[in-house]
């Protein structure tokens, strides 16, 4: 059977069923614990879901209590599963370099399928809350996102040999991150009114069969692995010395310049991240409560909202890359999400909220950009070693993100809910300062000549 190099299709079904569910499993949550709150049947209106705004009601205070139990319980479950997805997530996109990156795909496409059966099996037979920690602990065993994103951006560096286009081409590949998001989270409100959680959670599991099926037998592997198969298999420790190895040579190796320019570039990198999964994480939340009190359907719109975010990050890196240099789209995408969060700080109507999406429009230029600019740091047997660096650095930034804010969004939501916003907008201060610090110094000029993968080479045998 002839197989492609073609990736794309796994990475739009595995993102549409993950971006399907994940604002499902948040409404669950948040209505179980209404539900229990009550002891009544959740209300769903057609414009808007039961939500008390009389704030001297003592509705009003079940009502944040729910809020803060909701947004407690998400920070608990997303920490349950960052652990083993760390670990996990290193050791398989790291070893891609030697053993192939279809494993970093099939895995999480694994364990996405049985934490959907196992969210089937909690809905439709009303079991407790309590079991999402061990879906969540066995999924973070498959490597979950962290894993499925590391090894998707190190097959694309593989198969483009094109430098130049090596920015646009990640940024395509975020830019179907961001379309198909939006096409799931319009999609998602409409599925829980029409099938309810059950059957979304039963359709989200056949999505990602399919996908299984595509990888195991269509797509074919970027890193030979023939002269592996015939050999002993190695054991645990062996496997493990190897990952680290490939990481620790990967700055053991480099001339100071290079490993001085990794590392701020993985700094930049982690701190945005920090702040805009943080930030991003508690809309919905903050959209279910006073004085929004969206519906699911309205949820689902402002999730779709998003695609045309991702649409304009992709054209803006598209277009400035031609005139600018990767450093300045970053500054850009930084401001563009510095405007959005002060703008959603103060957003107390569904217009205004849904404008959000307006000074954001480049907010997601910085993360594809600076992947890019690490990739091109690194030669070519150093793609799967870097990338599992930026991997582990997406689970562990991500997990302390989530817990921080959800922590934070919960201490503060009754006097205001707007404050984990403005609060992620100046913490982006810290990478503005870092890339402020990296073009005002001597790192400006010659030595961001290492970001041109053709001079990699002659500055690290001059260094060496």
């Amino acid at each position: 059977m002839r197989k492609v190099l073609c990736v794309e299709p796994v990475i739009f079904i595995y993102m549409f069923a993950a971006s399907l569910t994940s604002p499902l499993v948040q409404q669950f949550i948040y209505r179980r614990l209404w539900e229990e709150e009550y002891n009544s049947t959740f209300v769903s209106g057609s414009n808007a879901s039961y939500c008390e705004q009389n704030k001297s009601s003592p509705a009003y205070i079940k009502q944040k209590e729910v809020q803060e139990k909701a947004s407690i319980f998400n920070m608990e479950l997303d920490l349950t599963g960052a652990v083993p997805s760390l670990i996990v997530a290193f050791v398989i996109v790291a070893n891609g370099d030697r053993q192939g990156r279809k494993r970093s795909l099939v895995l999480p496409s694994m364990g996405a399928l049985i934490a959907n059966i196992c969210l089937t099996a909690i809905s439709y037979f009303s079991l407790s809350l309590s079991i999402l920690f061990a879906v969540a602990f066995v999924s973070g065993l498959f490597g979950s996102m962290a894993t499925f994103l590391g090894g998707g951006f190190a097959f694309i560096a593989d198969v483009c040999h094109d430098e130049k286009q090596k920015t646009t081409r990640i940024a395509v590949v975020d830019l179907i991150f961001g379309v198909v998001s939006g096409l799931a989270g319009l999609s998602s409100g409409y599925f829980l009114r029409g099938i309810g959680f059950t059957w979304t959670f039963v359709t989200s599991s056949l999505l990602h069969v399919v996908n299984i099926i595509y990888i195991i037998f269509f797509l074919e592997d970027t890193v030979s692995v023939s002269e592996f198969q015939h050999q002993a298999p190695v054991s645990c420790k062996d496997l493990l010395k190897e990952t680290f190895s490939g990481v620790y040579m990967l700055f053991k190796t480099a001339p100071y310049k290079k490993r001085i320019l990794i590392t701020v570039l993985l700094f930049t990198f982690m701190t945005y991240l920090f702040t805009m999964v943080g930030g991003s994480s508690l809309f919905t939340l903050y959209e279910l409560d006073e004085p929004l009190c969206w519906n699911e359907v309205y949820i689902g719109y402002g999730a779709a909202a998003f695609t045309s975010v991702s649409l304009t990050s992709f054209l803006g890196v598209y277009l400035f890359s031609k005139c600018l240099k990767d450093i300045y789209i970053v500054f850009i995408g930084i401001f563009s999400y510095i405007g959005g969060m002060v703008m959603a700080a103060f957003a107390k109507t569904t217009l205004l909220m849904f404008l959000v999406r307006v000074p954001s429009l480049f907010c997601f230029m910085p993360i594809p950009v600076l992947r890019s600019m690490l990739s091109k740091v690194v030669l070519t047997g150093e793609q799967g070693a870097v990338f599992a660096c930026i991997a582990c650095l997406e689970v562990v930034t991500g997990s302390i993100s989530l817990s921080v804010f959800n922590t934070l969004y919960a201490a503060t939501v009754a006097w205001f809910s707007g404050f984990s916003f403005l609060l992620s907008a100046g913490l982006c201060l810290i990478p503005l300062a870092v890339l402020c610090w990296l073009l005002c110094t001597s790192w400006n000029g010659e030595d961001l000549a290492l970001l041109v993968p053709e001079e990699v080479s002659s500055i690290e045998s001059t260094d060496s």
